[in-house]
């Protein structure tokens, strides 16, 4: 059941996921007739509403529109002024994080930037940021070559928040702390909960099959959505996510295609990142409780497998 209407601002708006914004796309702002029906749809529907910006000032015709309506906002960090949105993306490692309270923050990087991030910087990040989603913007390279790199830096990762959180700096890191706190499945669900609109005035799965094609539109907000087996994009349709309990794996549907050709199977190397990432949360969790009491409801069983398929003759 759909929950969220995505709009897209502008061509240039912000990455917030592991797709890129193609070089040949210009600054386009969404045609204001569009943005105005895209809220009418969206209140029709009964949807939340998360514009995503680019980084350019908009027209002051269009924030009059954008604040007729409850909504998110998805901004990237220009400047000081940025930290008042709702969620703010960080293109690259902010070196020069300032000391003060962020909201919720994403850290969109490579996985080169992810391997060098410098253990000083996450102490400062939990110490201003209550919540943190790390994206890797070209999985590519981990999920090739580097998963033994990729654990390595997730156990680093583990042992610098675990004193944080002993000094008292609580934070969110959706790579580590989410399956903690989760009992089922926490994706991105697009096509399923979520929908984009995007500057063409058309409906798209989410922001990266817009990019990705321009012809893959499933609807426009004048005469509604069709997307072509909609169930597929549910979890009870997916043969092997439906069984697997790395509740916090994004189970990106535009990486499931690109990689198996369905937008309901990930490949087995995004199952192997997921389960690292589920096996390092474990981890964390049993090595705060040397510290006192925590989160004494909650239990991550251990497990033999990396790829749930593996555990097939189980389910």
């Amino acid at each position: 059941m759909l929950q969220y209407l995505i709009i897209l601002l502008d061509d240039r708006s912000t990455s917030f996921c592991h797709y890129e914004i193609p070089n040949d796309r210009n600054k386009r702002l969404i045609d204001l007739d569009d943005l105005k029906q895209g809220i009418k749809y969206a209140m029709m529907e009964n949807l939340m509403i998360q514009f995503v910006y680019p980084d350019l000032e908009l027209p002051e015709q269009y924030t009059g529109v954008i604040n007729s309506i409850d909504h998110i906002d998805i901004k990237p960090f220009v400047d000081k002024r940025d930290i008042d949105s709702d969620v703010i993306v960080f293109n690259g490692l902010p070196l020069n994080l300032l000391e003060e309270s962020y909201p919720t923050s994403i850290f969109r990087m490579s996985p080169q930037e992810f391997f060098d991030f410098p253990p000083y910087l996450v102490k400062k990040i939990c110490r201003s940021i209550k919540r943190v989603n790390i994206v890797i913007s070209n999985m590519d390279p981990i999920l090739a070559w580097d998963l033994d790199r990729y654990k390595s830096k997730l156990n680093d990762l583990s042992d610098i928040i675990e004193q944080e959180y002993v000094n008292g700096n609580i934070s969110q890191w959706n790579i580590l702390t989410d399956r903690i706190s989760l009992s089922e499945m926490n994706n991105c669900n697009a096509g399923d909960t979520s929908i984009t609109l995007a500057p063409n005035g058309k409906l798209y799965i989410c922001p990266a099959f817009y990019y990705e094609n321009i012809e893959d539109s499933v609807g426009d907000v004048y005469n509604g959505l069709n997307i072509p087996n909609q169930y597929l994009y549910k979890l009870q349709f997916a043969p092997i996510c439906r069984h697997c309990d790395a509740y916090q794996c994004k189970r990106c549907v535009w990486l499931n295609r690109k990689r198996t050709l369905e937008v309901n199977t990930p490949s087995h190397e995004q199952c192997v990142a997921s389960h690292l990432e589920r096996n390092a949360s474990r981890s964390f969790l049993h090595n705060l409780r040397r510290h006192g009491e925590f989160m004494s409801d909650k239990e991550i069983n251990e497990i033999d497998y990396l790829d749930p398929f593996n555990n097939k003759d189980k389910w």
